[in-house]
């Protein structure tokens, strides 16, 4: 009787391994996506540095109620935070937050945001105190007309009204206009890792130091950031 072939050592890692980046492939193109924050503009909700997975399924087709209630899909909805191909450059991912949905009326008077005429409650909107002056680095950014005082504007049908939380340092559809659904990838959803770092060393990849230095990233890791869902 001639023994069963069993496979090596070696040869069931490389399976392993394998198999771990098709299903890792698989999640990213088809569930999930990592995004990172190299800006303020989310602050102080999220802060440069975060790491986030983002539901890529959550606003996908639907075949039916039982994968809508399998995997929690649903419209967006004013309040979600997306990531998003940004519409001047479709090769940068963006990431906002909705504020106006199409067929609804935007406006802004004196920084306050108003829907079809009425004050929308923000109790995730930050202003900086004091106000920027004229003469601040940033000022530039941020134009004062168009931050404090915007429309009446009519939000196109299959369009969104994106804005950063950080309102008074965001380009958002204040400078760029309203955001196609189509260009949607996802919504945020939980943060996954968070590395403490300035917006200059976090675009020069200070975010990836911990290849060089595993304890430099330790001691710059915000901890309390591990698993923080996004609202």
């Amino acid at each position: 009787m001639n023994p069963v072939p069993t496979k090596s050592v070696v040869r069931e890692y490389l399976e392993m391994l394998v198999g771990a980046v098709i299903l890792a492939l698989f999640v990213r193109a088809f569930i999930f996506q990592a995004f990172k924050i190299p800006t303020g503009s989310m602050e102080p909700n999220l802060l440069i540095g975060d790491h986030l997975l983002v539901d890529k399924l959550v606003f996908s087709p639907s075949l039916g109620f039982v994968e809508d209630a399998l995997l929690a899909k649903r419209p967006i909805t004013r309040g979600d935070v997306l990531v998003f191909k940004f519409p001047e450059d479709p090769t940068r991912d963006f990431i906002k937050r909705v504020i106006g949905l199409p067929g609804e009326t935007f406006e802004i008077q004196d920084k306050q945001v108003l829907i079809n005429g009425k004050p929308l409650t923000e109790p995730y909107a930050h202003f900086l105190e004091p106000p920027l002056k004229r003469t601040d680095p940033d000022y530039g950014l941020v134009g004062e007309d168009i931050r404090d005082n915007f429309g009446p504007q009519k939000i196109p049908a299959g369009q969104l009204m994106m804005m950063g939380d950080n309102r008074d340092n965001s380009r958002d559809s204040r400078f760029w206009g309203t955001l196609p659904v189509s260009q949607v990838k996802g919504r945020a959803v939980v943060v996954y890792w968070s590395y403490e770092a300035s917006r200059e060393e976090y675009q020069q990849g200070a975010s990836f130091q911990w290849m060089k230095d595993t304890f430099s990233a330790l001691g710059r890791t915000r901890w309390s950031r591990f698993f923080h869902v996004i609202r």
